[in-house]
């Protein structure tokens, strides 16, 4: 799923409510939407904590496409749980109202003041090159989760013959020994172009073995903090024994074969982990 957020600065009332309209209906065209709007204005407390991590406290609202096939709020809903809950079924997701949005944004309006993750500006909704949001949207890296790769695994065509889904989950820790300086994040970067071929070709590589049916495989690039989630591989197989193998496999390979560049950033260094080894 890709998410994308909008922003008005200092527009006419309904300006943001008129883009993410406009927005919706022209990525609805390619695959379902989810909606996220968030208030700050009525919230207990409202704090923005890391750059990297969605505002938290207010108001928020979220539904499935422009339909409003269902809706949930509550002041104090995470829009980062918001967003996780989308991935599993839309192929977008739209989120208005969050400054510290760490996806690409849109923004309306005059200020020159915009968000680095800023991927396009209009004065109006109606200026807003849709066609251009879209192309730099896709090109972007997509928001992935555990729960939806497995879910989109199980709508693999050979589903019906598959009794296990084994899955594999990396994550930033924050030290080896307690001795150890903290490592506050970590930051990947991959080699454009090659990492996405090698990554294609494993997937395809796993995926060809006997008793393999579906894998996936997904590796984050920028920014992840301790704590957070770094790479999945998911495995649909025939049996518990092929589906752990490939997903053991996978990983190994996937460190291996695919060209990832890792700086580990703790509370006093910073440093490419390929040069210290």
């Amino acid at each position: 799923m890709h998410v994308l957020g909008v922003l008005d600065r200092g527009t006419r009332d309904g300006a943001l409510e008129r883009a993410v309209d406009r927005i919706v209906d022209r990525l609805s065209q390619d695959g379902r939407v989810g909606v996220v709007w968030y208030d700050a204005t009525i919230a207990d407390g409202t704090s923005a904590l890391r750059d990297e991590t969605l505002t938290v406290g207010g108001d928020v609202t979220y539904d499935l496409g422009a339909d409003g096939d269902w809706t949930a709020n509550g002041t104090g809903l995470s829009v980062a749980d918001a967003i996780d809950t989308l991935a599993t079924d839309c192929e977008y997701a739209v989120v208005a109202g969050v400054e510290s949005l760490r996806y690409p944004t849109v923004v309306v309006g005059d200020d020159e003041d915009v968000p680095d993750s800023t991927i396009a500006t209009a004065r109006t909704p109606a200026d807003l090159d849709l066609e251009a949001v879209v192309a730099d949207l896709e090109a972007t890296e997509p928001h992935r989760t555990l729960e939806s790769l497995v879910a989109r695994i199980k709508r693999s065509p050979d589903a019906d013959k598959a009794g296990a889904i084994a899955t594999f989950t990396g994550r930033v820790r924050a030290r080896d020994d307690p001795d150890d300086e903290r490592t506050e994040y970590l930051e990947f970067e991959k080699y454009e172009g090659v990492a996405e071929q090698r990554l294609a070709s494993l997937q395809a590589d796993l995926e060809s073995r006997d008793g393999v049916y579906a894998v996936e495989l997904f590796h984050r690039t920028g920014v992840v903090r301790d704590g957070e989630d770094i790479v999945f591989v998911v495995v649909l197989a025939g049996h518990r024994e092929e589906a752990f193998r490939t997903v053991e496999d996978g990983i190994n390979r996937l460190k291996d074969e695919v060209p990832l560049f890792k700086k580990e950033v703790t509370v006093d260094d910073e440093f490419w982990v390929h040069e210290r080894s």
